[in-house]
């Protein structure tokens, strides 16, 4: 392990099955030598994510909890800044995506894809930026998706959370940019072949032939490169899609 990264911590929240977005960027940190927290609300999908964390690293911890409680999402991040560890990592994977049809959209269903999606966003980098500003140094990540620049048929529900969370990222970058903070957005643009896909379109991978799906693992490997950029070249924004992906 790098010296480096020795006695730091990770935060990532939105975190479920072992084999999805969020477990694979835990597990890329972990492998620096991160004392990596993941943060979701199913505790059995959650239990296989952390069983692959600490076969890395036994440090690393689970917490099951809604990202929309501000208060849970405060205690969290304080739990995850420790003097012998602190917090040098936050990376919001959360975001509800469920199609639903424009004329059968409501203000309870609007409010609820804002809320998972945008608000809990807020939450959860404004008591990052409050732990990581005082050092002068930090990164904060977002996962956004192809919602985040353009609605789609049936969709509007989603793109109108994910592009409140886009363009608050953006602010967030830069306010807290030129005081030391890395504030990064990810677009993930296309399947991802982790559980949720596998479980709802099983014949999905085959269709779209090889390599046609992001591997989870991918994705992980360029968050930690966004962490890792010398600020002189910082990315803000980066698109990932399969090499196949129509855009």
């Amino acid at each position: 392990m790098p010296e480096t990264t020795l006695g730091k911590s990770a935060l990532v929240v939105g975190v479920g099955h072992a084999q999805g977005v969020g477990a694979a960027v835990a597990r890329r940190f972990a492998r620096e030598g991160f004392e990596v927290t993941v943060f979701g609300r199913t505790e059995s999908k959650l239990a296989t994510a952390l069983e692959s964390l600490q076969a890395i690293n036994p440090a690393c911890r689970a917490e099951v909890g809604d990202v929309t409680d501000e208060r849970r999402v405060r205690e969290l991040v304080g739990a995850c800044d420790r003097d012998e560890a602190p917090l040098e990592v936050a990376i919001f994977n959360a975001g509800g995506n469920w199609p639903k049809a424009y004329l059968d959209m409501d203000a309870e269903f609007l409010t609820e894809m804002w809320q998972v999606n945008a608000l809990a966003g807020f939450f959860f980098s404004k008591a990052a930026v409050e732990r990581m500003l005082p050092r002068g140094r930090g990164t904060i990540i977002f996962t956004g998706a192809s919602g985040s620049l353009r609605g789609k048929s049936n969709f509007a529900g989603f793109a109108q959370g994910k592009a409140a969370l886009r363009a608050m990222a953006q602010s967030c970058a830069r306010e807290f940019g030129p005081r030391g903070l890395h504030v990064a957005h990810v677009v993930i643009d296309g399947a991802v072949d982790g559980d949720r896909l596998q479980t709802l379109l099983p014949d999905l991978k085959d269709r779209l032939g090889e390599d046609g799906m992001l591997r989870p693992e991918a994705i992980a490997e360029n968050y930690w490169l966004i962490h890792t950029q010398h600020r002189s070249a910082w990315t803000h924004e980066l698109d990932l899609r399969p090499w196949v992906e129509n855009w």
